[in-house]
């Protein structure tokens, strides 16, 4: 079978999934490595300002590094890992990086990184900041984009914002989901208590939109790529985002090391996390070829402008690390000891301290 034939064979499979399954949390899909597809040209400069940090540094010496590195396949706002492998970042750093697409819960994801099942992950910050309270071995290395949660409704509905929710029911796809988390936090600060004073009914993710449709929820919380796609349709309108306010400017998900790579290959590190700013950095200066490189992932329906769209919504210019990542990490657990989902006796600041790691100055 031809390299062509693979990715075809795979594109059918993924999109015969259908958009419902796509939706799905991190911790639905059964765990699958995906094949390497050939290495397109690497990145020059002039398509784009990389992050500069450690990109001088010289690649890893010998046979290339071989690395596990899990996601979630279907979500569109982690574009830059297919990025790395058609681009030739990894490739760049003499990274050899298997793409795992994880199943479990994120108390497994965080295990299997700890334990070396797999190497990195990238995930949400709202969905892994309380299990890394709990001290699972795992680094924080950077921030890698912000944006892809939205709060839907009809566009009939007479919402026009989340104050509007209060006493309302609200469909969601996980109770402890990092949207959950995030609402609820906004929610907080408006003055409504999340835990009391909204309904908040947990579906499955395929049945979120006709829980909409029979009136069942007033409204949901979807994330990219299927909130873009509903949004698509005229009969539906966005009333919030984590691209609001002050969270415009700041990360939601995160790239997290095996604590060991950190301490005993430094340098694999430090590869693999300057391998993925430089393919955040592509993405965002080229989001066109980004969404090519995602499209084999994408869910049935998705058009490549679709996913071109959804790429450039998403602040991938904005991938943080050092003393603004950890601000950042400190911000949340803050939020998060707010809505009562960290304990109040944690102190923030050195939470934040605990679990970043600045692998880019070794």
């Amino acid at each position: 079978m031809t390299t062509r034939d693979r990715l075809f064979n795979r594109r059918t499979l993924l999109q015969g999934a259908g958009a419902a399954a796509i939706a799905a949390p991190l911790g639905v899909f059964g765990a699958q490595a995906f094949p390497v597809r050939p290495v397109g040209s690497a990145f020059d400069g002039a398509q784009g300002a990389i992050c500069r940090t450690a990109s001088d540094a010289p690649p890893l010496s010998g046979a290339p590094r071989k690395l596990k590195l899990s996601w979630n396949a279907g979500a569109v706002c982690l574009a830059p890992l297919p990025v790395a492998i058609d681009h030739g970042f990894f490739q760049k750093h003499n990274l050899d990086v298997e793409l795992i697409n994880y199943s479990g819960s994120t108390d497994q994801l965080l295990e299997a990184i700890a334990t070396g099942k797999s190497d990195a992950g990238l995930g949400m910050a709202l969905r892994w900041l309380k299990p890394l309270e709990q001290g699972f071995d795992v680094k924080i290395a950077a921030g890698t984009h912000g944006g892809c949660m939205r709060v839907l409704t009809r566009a009939d509905s007479g919402l026009k914002g989340l104050a509007d929710l209060k006493g309302r029911p609200v469909g969601v796809g996980d109770l402890a989901g990092p949207d959950k988390n995030f609402f609820s936090i906004q929610l907080a600060k408006l003055g409504i208590d999340p835990t009391t004073e909204v309904d908040w009914r947990p579906y499955p993710a395929n049945l979120l939109q006709l829980a909409v449709e029979k009136g069942e929820v007033q409204a949901v919380l979807v994330a990219d790529p299927v909130a873009y796609l509903w949004l698509k349709d005229s009969a539906y309108k966005e009333i919030a985002s984590n691209l609001d306010g002050d969270y415009k400017d700041k990360t939601c998900c995160i790239l997290g090391l095996r604590g060991g790579l950190v301490r005993d290959e430094p340098q694999v590190a430090r590869a693999v996390t300057q391998a993925l700013l430089d393919a955040a950095a592509f993405t965002s200066h080229n989001p066109e070829l980004a969404a090519r490189s995602f499209q084999p992932y994408a869910p049935k329906g998705a058009t490549l402008a679709d996913l071109e769209g959804m790429v450039r919504y998403h602040t991938h210019h904005h991938h943080p690390v050092g003393a603004a990542l950890k601000q950042e990490l400190k911000a949340y657990a803050d939020d998060l000891k707010r809505v009562a989902v960290f304990k109040p006796s944690t102190d923030t600041a050195k939470f934040a301290e605990r679990i970043y790691v600045d692998v880019l100055g070794v």
